[in-house]
């Protein structure tokens, strides 16, 4: 429950901070998220091959097991 409202109070913040009318951080922002950009996607294209490796390396196990079970019976 305590996760959810600091999850909807930093989303206010947020919000908030990127009105004209208040902070004006709205340049800001867009500025950082233009530079983090490319890092981000960096590093979520090197997770997802090692999700894709250890996927194969799952599948490629299970398939042993289950040709292990075969034999066994």
């Amino acid at each position: 429950m305590t996760a959810i409202v600091v999850g909807i109070l930093l989303i206010a913040f947020t919000v908030f901070s990127v009105l004209p009318n208040f902070l004006a951080w709205g340049p800001n922002v867009i500025d950082f998220l233009k530079g983090c950009a490319p890092v981000l996607a960096g590093f979520v294209g090197l997770i997802s091959i090692f999700i894709g490796a250890a996927d194969i390396k799952d599948k490629n196990e299970a398939k042993k097991e289950e040709e292990a079970a075969k034999a066994q019976e």
